[in-house]
Parts: C-alpha cells; structure tokens; sequence
C-alpha cells in the first residue's frame, strides 16, 4: 500500500457513519452483510448507506457482491491488514514500547 491508498483509506474512514459501517462489517467477518440489514443496524437511509458504502469501496476497504436480489458488503480484510501494516511499518524504530514494553512487530 502507497502513501496515496493510505491517505485515502483514512479519509474513507474519518466520517462518523462510514466508521460506524466498516466496523460492523469487521465484526461480521468474511460473510459480510446485506445492505438492507446494514442500514437498519445503523439507522441509515438506503441511499445515504449507498453513498457512504461506495466511498468505502473505491478507497479498497469494502467488497461487494450480488446475491440474487440482495447486495452484500464485507470488509477487505487484506486491505485492512496492509493499512495496519503501513501504519505500524517503522514502529518506534525496534526499539520497546508496545504492551508489557515488547517491541512493536
């Protein structure tokens, strides 16, 4: 993941409903969920879910897919990872200062 996808990814995830999305979606694991079940979760319209759902998608952070009449949302847990992965990538320099003052791996 590149400086670009990062900053990306972040802006995605620094609006209150578009966090409140991708977090379930974690919590539902690679199954996902429907749209429908989703935006009455969190009290959202079906459009404004669309909306936010397709932010999320083009920064690489949700999948979709089509089961009959239903659209499923999951969580790219890959992109998730790398996210994470760029974030933590030079942590404290090797040095300790994670939990129990272990070195950040």
């Amino acid at each position: 993941m590149d400086a670009s996808q990062v900053v990306t990814a972040l802006a995605a995830l620094a609006q209150p409903t578009r966090l409140a999305i991708y977090r379930l979606l974690v919590v539902q694991g690679p199954s996902g969920m429907a749209a429908g079940q989703i935006a009455e979760t969190l009290g959202v319209s079906p459009a404004n879910l669309s909306f936010h759902c397709k932010t999320l998608s083009h920064a690489g952070l949700l999948e979709m897919r089509q089961e009959g009449r239903f659209v499923f949302y999951q969580a790219n847990f890959a992109a998730m990872n790398d996210l994470l992965g760029y974030l933590t990538a030079n942590c404290c320099a090797g040095e300790a200062c994670g939990i129990n003052n272990q070195p950040c791996e």
